[in-house]
This record gives C-alpha cells, structure tokens and sequence, in this order.
C-alpha cells in the first residue's frame, strides 16, 4: 500500500515553522544545542522539528518560545506554523474589556498636563494623545497638522515635524537605533523592515543609518529640542509599558511621557495651556 503524500498546506507550515525557529535563533545567536538545552529538548528533535520531520507539542513549542524570549505576537506566529490556533488575543484598546486599561491610561496622559504625553504601538504609530501634545505640535509647525500619525515618518518626512526639531541628526538617529534594534530582536516583523526601508529613503538621511551599528546602544536618556523663531522647547521622555501583559495589543503598548529640561519649556507649556483654555 501506497503511504499518502502529506499535504502541500502541511508542508508549508512546516517549512515556516522551521524557517522561524531558525531565524529566531540567528537572531539570539543560539546554536541548535544551545536552544535544544536551554528549551529541555534532545537536538535531534529539535532538528526533526526544524526540518519538518517531527511535529512539535504546544508544550514544546512553548519551552522554545521561552528560551527563544519571543514577545506574544511572534509566540502566536510559531503556534499557527505548528498547527496550533493562537493563544494570546490581541485586543482593541478601544473593545470595554480594555476599559480599565484604557481609562488607566486616559488618566496618565492626562496627569502628564500641561507636557506633552502619546500612546504609540510598536511600531510607533501615534494611538493616543493628550492635548498638550497637539499643542506643542501646532506650535512648532505654526498651526499646520502632521501628514503621518506615525511618529517616526513626522521625525523623518522634511515636509513634516523633522523640519521643528532642532537637534534633528541626534534624535532620529536614536530612534533608528531603536528600529534596528527592534528588528534584530524580532526577525519576523516584515512591518519594521518596511518601516526602516521607508524613512531611510527620506532626503538627507546619513547613507551610514542603513546598517546596524552593534556597538552603539541608544541613548538611555536623549533630550529632544523642537524649534519655533527665537523660542527652543527641551524635552526627555519616560517610557511606561505593562508589566505581564497577557494581550498582544497590551504588551506592545508604550506610553511615553515628556517632561520639561528648563523652567523656559516648562513655561511655555504652560502659557500655551493657557491660551488654550
């Protein structure tokens, strides 16, 4: 008797379950033992599962997931190249069983007045703002609105907030510290590649911010200068996120908060709060 030939959509998860476990592990710098050891798993099976020859158990698909410190999004991708549905839900901030989280966050941005404070994802579109945040904007950019709701093309789009921020080089190029940073840490996300591939194509981008440079780490602490005639806004910012996140929308959520380097920015918030009001 003839065995069955395993299905082409079988054969695909497979491949791409291999395809993942490999990347995942070029991008921690893991050996095939050294992941097998770290996850409690013989190499040969690992291989097997690389390869395609053996299908892995959620249970085993959870201890690499952990050895491998995959963040949510990417341990549901592993799970549904294995065959398996998804086991993280991935929640809109806006859906009532956020609710709590959301009005959590409603009131930190709103504590953060009269400074400016947003909400990004992780790819650092702007979900949420506080009103000092469009405040600051509208007058660094003389009123005009941004083009991008994302925070990283208004940095690096000429046309946009690139053109308010005084200290431009050092903070974009910070942010595609970050970016790299991001990719290497997470191999899959297409969206990132895309996203970096996107602004390195903006005018007068350093031709050098192409390729990673592994030894320079982002600045723990880097203060944004935004510019409007003779008057200079100084900011550094905090990052909060949530700690043991259950929820790929939640673990990927950062609120970052600015705060004021001088009484003159600190002033001047103020002043524009209330001419506001």
């Amino acid at each position: 008797m003839n065995r069955a030939a395993p299905s082409t959509a079988a054969t695909s998860d497979a491949s791409r379950l291999g395809s993942l476990l490999r990347e995942w592990r070029a991008a921690r710098r893991l050996s095939q033992l050294d992941l097998a050891l770290d996850a409690g798993v013989s190499a040969r099976h690992l291989s097997c599962v690389e390869t395609g020859k053996s299908q892995p158990s959620r249970d085993m698909i959870a201890r690499l997931a952990d050895a491998l410190d995959m963040p949510l999004r990417e341990r549901n991708a592993l799970l549904v190249a294995a065959g398996y549905a998804p086991r993280y839900p991935e929640t809109a901030l806006a859906t009532p069983e956020l609710a709590q989280v959301r009005r959590a966050i409603e009131f930190i941005l709103a504590q953060q007045e009269p400074y400016p404070a947003f909400v990004l994802n992780r790819h650092w579109d702007v979900l949420m703002a506080n009103a000092a945040a469009m405040r600051v904007n509208a007058f660094v950019m003389h009123g005009r609105t941004s083009a991008h709701t994302n925070m990283i093309r208004q940095i690096f789009d000429p046309d946009d907030l690139r053109a308010a921020v005084d200290n431009w080089e050092e903070v974009a190029g910070d942010l595609i510290r970050h970016l790299h940073g991001e990719i290497a840490a997470a191999p899959s996300d297409t969206a990132a590649r895309e996203l970096l591939d996107e602004v390195l194509a903006f005018p007068g981008v350093p031709a050098r911010w192409r390729l990673r440079d592994v030894e320079a780490a982002p600045t723990p602490l880097l203060t944004t200068v935004l510019r409007r005639d003779e008057h200079r806004l100084r900011f550094f910012s905090t990052i909060t996120t949530f700690g043991t996140p259950r929820d790929v929308t939640l673990e990927e959520l950062r609120i970052e908060c600015c705060f004021p380097v001088d009484e003159a920015t600190a002033a001047l918030c103020r002043r524009l709060a209330k001419d506001a009001g």
